[in-house]
């Protein structure tokens, strides 16, 4: 049973920062691709960024030089630094697995950017 858990949301006004994490296994963040989902409100959940077992980072055109990715192997947590907040960021983000497993998907994490 794969379990991920996302934290770190929160309201902040356009242009400010946030940390989300991603606690998972150990084992699971050693062993495969994992990757951060955005959905929008009223939009389909979208990739924004993807980080490889070899620590190379893929970021969607639109969160690229504004979001970092990292792993933590040994404190098995996953981070999406936010920078430089957009309204159009605000939804909930995720953690899964890159491409993702339907059993992946947990509760996410509430970003709203608005003044």
């Amino acid at each position: 049973q794969v379990h991920f858990e996302e934290s770190g949301g929160g309201l902040v006004q356009p242009g400010g920062s946030l940390r989300l994490s991603c606690a998972a296994s150990a084992v699971i963040l050693r062993i495969y691709e994992m990757g951060w989902y955005h959905q929008a409100p009223g939009k389909q959940r979208e990739l924004v960024a993807s980080i490889t077992t070899h620590g190379n980072a893929n970021y969607e055109a639109s969160v690229k030089g504004r979001f970092i990715i990292s792993r933590d192997d040994a404190g098995s947590t996953m981070y999406l630094q936010m920078n430089s907040l957009k309204p159009e960021d605000t939804g909930v983000f995720y953690c899964n697995r890159f491409p993702p497993i339907n059993y992946g998907w947990g509760q996410g994490t509430q970003v709203t950017v608005s003044s």
